[in-house]
């Protein structure tokens, strides 16, 4: 249902569909006025679920989770940069949006894909008990979608081949130096957004190596925002034909692809392959194979094609995960996928 933005406060619910208002904020930054948005999903819906996937590490600066149970998000725009936060009203049956920013509408039109209005989780049907179990205790999850490439692609670059906690840490110290403070309250003040295209051009390659990145993922990087409206232009694709449009960037492969469009397009099918972990995560959930490849993981997911990493998700859910064998990731092991 199209909504609308009113210039007066009013509080209107409408199923599926939204009214955008001037408010006043609320702790830091209060007296900046931000717009509200209102959305009944259909069905049960776990914002820790949904919107978790977005969140790099504990210390991402685009995104917090507040003691009150929402969450914030900082992120750069079409329309520009723009701060979100989220949260569960009415016992949890609606979900309010608040946005600031020059981003601030763009990011409210596309609340209800956020938290999964596109995805349709009805459709998937469990073939292993593990998965049907992980799925009945998680009724709430769906697949997001934020409609944004960049910000996905760019921290799965910085993921590929290093331990996360180095891909986190790169993250954070590029975003905090180079990006800016999200608009409105933003957090207490603690949110920034992700430096624009031209930003991430002309870092110096000294603060690459500051922040850990090796030459191969900086260079990835900077070919990437180079087009950045060729990759931005994939929102428009389907994932699949997105994922190709990706892949044309040299260092950018399936797993960094697949990791993308899971994020920008709430790919239900975007499996991750090359992964260190999966792989032996999804064979020793459905057969008991901890020494599983890529190739037994794709056999084993095959009757859930269509919806192959939704099964992936509710694998990871379910906690059932053989233990880890042999030396962790070197420091310095790195490498393009």
């Amino acid at each position: 249902m199209a909504g609308r933005f009113s210039p007066r406060p009013t509080r209107t619910t409408v199923r599926g569909g939204y009214v955008g208002v001037p408010r006043q904020g609320s702790g830091a930054g209060a007296d900046e006025a931000g717009l509200v948005r209102e959305y009944v999903p259909d069905g049960a819906l776990d914002l820790g679920l949904v919107l978790g996937p977005l969140r790099r590490g504990p210390g991402d600066p685009t995104f917090r989770v507040m003691p009150d149970g929402s969450v914030w998000r900082a992120s750069l725009t079409p329309a520009g940069p723009g701060t979100l936060r989220v949260a569960a009203v009415d016992g949890g049956g609606v979900v309010r949006g608040e946005a600031w920013g020059p981003g601030a509408k763009w990011l409210l039109e596309r609340l209800p894909e956020l938290l999964g209005a596109a995805d349709a989780p009805e459709a998937f049907v469990p073939r292993h008990r593990v998965v049907a179990v992980a799925r009945h205790r998680r009724p709430g999850l769906r697949l997001t979608r934020t409609g944004l490439v960049l910000e996905s692609l760019i921290p799965s670059v910085l993921e590929q081949k290093v331990t996360t906690d180095e891909a986190y840490r790169a993250w954070r110290l590029l975003v905090r130096k180079f990006g800016e403070p999200a608009p409105g309250p933003a957090a207490g003040g603690r949110l920034w957004v992700m430096p624009a295209p031209r930003a991430w051009a002309l870092i110096p390659s000294w603060e690459w190596h500051r922040a850990g990145v090796d030459d191969k993922r900086a260079a990835t990087i900077l070919r990437a925002v180079r087009v950045a409206g060729r990759m931005e232009e994939a929102v428009g694709m389907t994932a699949e034909d997105a994922r190709a449009r990706l892949e044309v960037v040299p260092g950018v492969g399936p797993w960094t692809s697949a990791e993308t469009v899971q994020r920008s397009h709430g790919a239900a099918d975007a499996v991750t392959v090359g992964d260190l972990h999966l792989p032996g995560i999804v064979g020793w959930a459905l057969a008991g194979d901890r020494g599983a490849d890529d190739a037994v993981m794709l056999e084993l997911l095959e009757p859930y094609a269509g919806q192959r990493h939704r099964a992936a998700r509710l694998i990871l859910l379910s906690g059932r995960v053989p233990g880890r064998r042999g030396p962790r990731m070197r420091r310095g092991d790195i490498g393009g996928l």
